[in-house]
């Protein structure tokens, strides 16, 4: 029997996703750009999907745009309001710890097309350090990029609390969030938490990869960086990838039947796992000397109250070296 523990980089794909992906790839498999009845049957997988997205999120279907992932919707999210708000202001601030996507898109921005940008530090629990958002708002600003949940340590950000204080500050101001890392664990409703664009994958919600979306509000100025045939109201030209998008579709509306539940399982089996691990050994930290053999698998468990200086420990490698 496998056990798998790293869903937070991919996941497997529902059955039912699966046989849906397969059902349009080889029966249902007209362009939904046709007019015949094989591009007809097409586009209803097409905009049933955005259906149930914009349900889900409480947003209008005209505020889905499918994307081939996560990095896709970032880079369309940053470059396309960056060049099409460029002469309100060239400033843009995200966080220091933001998924790649985001971070090398803003140094292209910064290094290639002259926009200005603020990183903002986090605290001892990866949380964004809000104070630091207020001081860096400026007449400039046009763009605030925070990430839902980080990728690498699972530190839930204040996005709704930041959302406000960017747009207190100047509601004109667009409000993006990578949400790949919490879309289908947290309830997310971008109109209530002042959200103008949200990103999100398909293949971290047990859909296909190679899909995603972007949620862009309806008021919000953007420009294409993909040039095509016009397709998703000219935003994202190229046929549009309908099984996948089906595929996409239906994973996100199992993801939250029965949140609650699954979201209170998933709660109670992390305390079990947590609780059950056999601690073979104690290090006092004045004077650690640990050995690990690869080809045993073995590990190092490093534990400890918040703030106590777990990551900084790790960061600095002053704990583990491997031979």
């Amino acid at each position: 029997m496998e056990a798998y523990l790293d869903n937070s980089a991919t996941t497997m794909a529902y059955p039912e996703v699966g046989e849906l992906v397969y059902k349009v790839m080889c029966r249902d498999y007209g362009n939904p750009s046709s007019m015949h009845r094989k591009g007809v049957d097409a586009e209803h997988y097409v905009k049933g999907a955005k259906e149930s997205l914009a349900k889900l999120m409480k947003v209008n279907v005209k505020e889905i745009f499918f994307t081939s992932g996560g990095t896709e919707s970032d880079n369309l999210a940053l470059i396309g309001c960056a060049r099409a708000n460029r002469r309100a202001g060239n400033h843009l601030i995200t966080t220091s710890i933001e998924h790649p996507a985001i971070l090398n898109t803003m140094r292209y921005l910064e290094e290639e097309e002259g926009f200005r940008v603020t990183y903002l530090p986090v605290d001892c629990c990866g949380r964004v350090k809000l104070d630091a958002l207020k001081e860096a708002l400026c007449p400039e600003t046009i763009l605030v990029s925070i990430m839902y949940v980080n990728n690498e340590v699972g530190t839930v950000q204040p996005v709704e609390e930041a959302a406000s204080i960017v747009k207190d500050y100047n509601p004109s101001i667009l409000f993006h969030s990578d949400a790949v890392q919490g879309f289908g664990k947290y309830r997310i409703y971008p109109k209530r938490q002042k959200i103008d664009l949200l990103s999100v994958s398909g293949h971290k919600i047990h859909g296909p990869k190679g899909t995603g979306f972007l949620y862009i509000g309806e008021k919000v100025k953007i420009r294409p960086i993909l040039f095509g045939g016009g397709q998703q109201r000219d935003i994202r030209s190229g046929t549009e990838n309908v099984p996948g998008i089906a595929g996409l579709g239906l994973a996100a509306e199992l993801a939250y039947k029965d949140f609650d539940i699954k979201t209170a399982l998933m709660r109670e089996l992390k305390e079990y796992f947590i609780s059950e691990i056999n601690i073979k050994k104690l290090y006092h930290l004045s004077d650690i000397k640990i050995k690990l053999n690869s080809e045993k698998r073995q590990h190092l468990l490093l534990t400890g109250k918040n703030g106590s200086g777990k990551t900084q420990l790790l960061l600095k490698r002053c704990l583990v070296k491997r031979k």
